[in-house]
């Protein structure tokens, strides 16, 4: 009898239908969802994981022909990520989608619409605060790029992306740790060679490691500055001062260091051979005036950057830049029009040699990012010879502004957005091709990820202004012709994605490599380790020789 009940129990539990738990894998990372109500499952077989769109899943690039792009963000929400584009390449071909017609007078576009197609490579909550900037090393021979992610949790986070076309799971794509040699947040992270890592934080240091072991070889420290008339921006804790180093940028040759930081109005020179201070530069006020900080405003650099010669560099204030040469005296300044803050800024590409005619329209060309959604784009080549620093007295009180040649966004275009942080890739050129344009991949603050092409025929048939105020004899007159310089929209939006996080940073890069095969997952891991090592052994190590 009581065999009997027990065996009608165990039938009546089998026939009910079990809460089960659905495991989502998304690159080495497994997300588990949560259950859902009894009532609502029914007997399912097993599928494969759905994507961002539900038309497509992650698998390999399904047109050899099309562009595979890695884009990489970190947000406020703490989530880092990982993004593949697939572009095709008529998309990149087309000069101008708006203009572009068939021979029966419709809208190509419309006829073959060809889209770019976004696929998830990775998505995890990477960091315990929210992620403030992430960098990408130079490509290695094996295939692979190192990813590094500074947070609010005063950590850097450490991984190993591939190279290679997207497949559904990439075992390349593996976490190396962490690194928590900073006490304080993580402001700026770069990869000045694949075998360093320099990291700065709100500690006033920037810490120099070695790629192959992740040792730190020198940590460079930067005096607490002191405190003058009311805090900046973001506000100090009880008895603090502001402190931290905002950005630095590292010479081409790799031996010379420019840092701006919080609470002091000077840039500082440092000289990597020695790990000591070269020197330093104060703002004086005159120049302050010019690119927007009043009288209540901090005065701090926000961002520093080297052009790819080393033959000037950009400091980048909250409401305007200042450009200055070699011998560190300021040639000219940037003002966006309408007035605006400035959040990030970058050097085009040089386009190859054998491109076409413009191929050198790009040279010296400053992207900046706004925060009323526009990248601006200002030709700086006149001023890295002598002849475009202006003479006469007006050098000291007045500097001529540099007009604005192009933009891409803006309330124009319908993007109001800030753009938190952008990021430029120069796309492979084919035999048959007479353009080699590039893709900006930018990053605003409302979690969407727009991508543009820029073509040298774009740069090229935008009017070339005076930028060194020749022509005119006084440098507050060029200033005021060229804020009245509408900027031209060049590029093309070509695609967009909404992640919904709010995004801080973004990185991005060719999807050049090569397939591995089945035999190279577990194996060749350990061999592309060692292939890093016996390449970081053979260079020579110029940054932190003075260890």
């Amino acid at each position: 009898m009581s065999t009997a009940i027990l065996k009608r129990k165990r039938e009546d539990v089998s026939a009910k239908p079990t809460q089960t738990r659905k495991t989502v894998k998304t690159g080495r990372v497994n997300f588990e969802e949560s259950p859902a109500p009894v009532a609502d499952l029914e007997p399912q077989t097993e599928t494969a994981p759905q994507r961002y769109a539900p038309t497509k899943t992650l698998v390999a690039v399904s047109h050899p022909e099309d562009v595979a792009i890695q884009i990489v963000t970190g947000s406020y929400d703490r989530v880092l990520h990982g993004v593949c584009a697939e572009i095709p390449l008529e998309l990149l071909s087309q000069t101008n989608t708006a203009e572009k017609k068939t021979t029966n007078g419709t809208d190509e576009s419309t006829s073959t619409p060809k889209d770019v197609f976004f696929s998830d490579t990775f998505l995890f909550a990477a960091h315990t605060a929210s992620i403030r900037c992430l960098a990408l090393s130079p490509p290695t021979d094996a295939d692979k790029r190192i990813l590094a992610t500074g947070s609010s949790d005063e950590r850097i986070n450490l991984y190993n992306l591939s190279t290679a076309p997207p497949s559904t799971e990439n075992p390349r794509n593996r976490s190396l740790g962490n690194l928590i040699h900073h006490d304080r947040p993580i402001t700026r992270l770069s990869f000045p060679s694949k075998s360093k890592l320099f990291s700065a934080a709100e500690d006033n240091a920037i810490a120099i490691s070695r790629t192959r072991d992740w040792t730190v070889l020198s940590s460079i420290k930067a005096p607490i500055p002191k405190p003058q008339g009311r805090p900046s921006g973001d506000t100090a804790g009880p008895g603090e001062v502001p402190a931290g180093v905002n950005d630095f940028t590292i010479h081409p040759s790799q031996k010379l260091m420019l840092s701006v930081g919080r609470g002091e109005r000077c840039m500082r020179l440092w000289n990597l051979m020695t790990g000591k201070k070269a020197g330093v530069l104060n703002f004086d006020r005159d120049l302050l005036a010019q690119v927007g900080e009043g009288r209540y405003s901090s005065g701090e650099g926000r961002c520093v950057l080297w052009n790819d010669g080393g033959e000037m560099y950009v400091v980048g204030f909250e409401r305007g830049a200042v450009v200055f040469g070699i011998d560190s005296k300021p040639k000219a300044i940037i003002r966006p029009s309408p007035s605006t803050k400035l959040h990030q800024m970058c050097f085009l590409p040089q386009a190859p040699a054998s491109a076409n005619a413009h191929s050198d329209v790009r040279k010296d060309t400053l992207a900046i990012s706004t925060e009323d959604g526009r990248i601006l784009l200002y030709n700086l080549a006149g001023l890295s010879s002598e002849g475009g620093e202006p003479d006469g007295p007006q050098q000291q009180n007045e500097l001529p502004q540099l007009p604005c040649l192009g933009q891409l966004g803006g309330q124009a275009a319908g993007i109001t957005s800030r753009v938190k942080d952008f990021d430029v890739v120069q796309l492979p050129s084919k035999a048959s091709e007479t353009e080699t344009p590039m893709l900006v991949v930018a990053g605003s603050s409302d979690g969407a990820i727009r991508l543009f092409t820029v073509s040298n025929s774009d740069l090229a048939a935008v009017p070339q202004l005076e930028a060194n105020g020749e022509g005119s004899a006084d440098g507050g007159e060029v200033a005021d012709n060229s804020k009245q310089q509408k900027a031209k929209q060049v590029g093309n939006l070509i695609g967009k994605l909404e992640t919904g996080n709010r995004i801080t940073c973004i990185g991005a890069f060719l999807m050049d490599g090569k397939v591995m095969g089945d035999n190279a997952t577990a194996g060749g891991l350990n061999e592309e380790k060692d292939m890093l090592s016996d390449e970081v052994e053979s260079e020579d190590d110029v940054v932190g020789a003075y260890i």
